[in-house]
């Protein structure tokens, strides 16, 4: 028609503050939600110790201010997450077990703040928009770090809160055993500790069958170094996103409330 405009407006990219709350530090950055890529540098702070609910709440807000960010955020924790209140706590103070994350954040933030468990978080961005997007069937992340976290997905479906990281294995817990930490702890070489991991996930194989085990954490940038040992029977990739996939999935997890 003459005189008609058909310049497509352009759709700006949404983007959302993602903050990853971990037993060792703390950090965040914003995200565009459409692609899952940092639109800045990630800023982290060492997670306080004690990390109680006060402090790490403090520490958050520093991270918000730093970004001078107003708007939606969201946030990851280690534990138990049901409607923005901690069941557990792994690997952070246990004066967390009953607090209402959520609104502590968002009381400090003066921004609404959405908490989840941190490797739903992850696996919520691998299964978006890295080394899960597309795949069906039964998909575990696994992410490495000062513990285990674990997330369970079936055709893209999240099962929130497995928390299988703490299987027992040997008669102790999995993550006291088979952690990025206890590596460094120990001063392990990667194929020590890599026997450990396999047998950990060994466990993981015969109680749920994955069609594809996704491993994150920090140490999923040196994949080379440990996944030559390994020999599970489920396809093996390291995350997409590495170490940011927590930051990534907290940002993506706003939208799904």
């Amino acid at each position: 028609m003459a005189g008609m405009n058909t310049t497509r407006a352009r759709t700006a990219p949404t983007i959302r503050l993602g903050i990853d709350i971990g037993g060792t530090g703390i950090k965040g950055a914003p995200v565009d939600t459409t692609n899952g890529t940092l639109t800045a540098e990630r800023f982290r702070i060492e997670t306080p110790h004690p990390a109680t609910p006060e402090a790490v709440a403090s520490t958050v807000a520093k991270i918000v201010t730093h970004f001078e960010w107003k708007g939606p955020i969201g946030a990851t924790m280690p534990g138990v997450v049901k409607d923005g209140t901690l069941l557990t706590a792994a690997n952070i103070d246990k004066h967390w077990i009953g607090t209402n994350a959520a609104e502590l954040f968002t009381d400090a933030t003066h921004n609404p703040v959405t908490v989840l468990n941190d490797a739903d978080a992850a696996g919520i961005a691998e299964m978006r928009f890295g080394a899960g997007k597309g795949r069906h069937g039964v998909v575990v992340m696994i992410t490495l770090g000062t513990g285990i976290g674990f997330a369970l997905f079936h055709d893209g479906v999240l099962v929130p809160n497995t928390e299988l990281g703490h299987l027992e294995m040997n008669g102790k817990d999995a993550e006291e055993q088979a952690s990025a930490r206890i590596r460094d702890e120990k001063d392990e070489s990667w194929k020590k500790w890599a026997v450990k991991v396999d047998d950990y996930l060994d466990h993981v194989d015969q109680l749920l069958w994955p069609d594809l085990i996704i491993i994150g954490g920090g140490v999923s940038k040196k994949a080379d170094k440990f996944f030559p040992y390994l020999s599970t029977r489920a396809e093996l990739v390291p995350a997409t996103f590495e170490n940011d996939a927590g930051i990534v999935g907290a940002a993506l997890a706003i939208a799904r409330q």
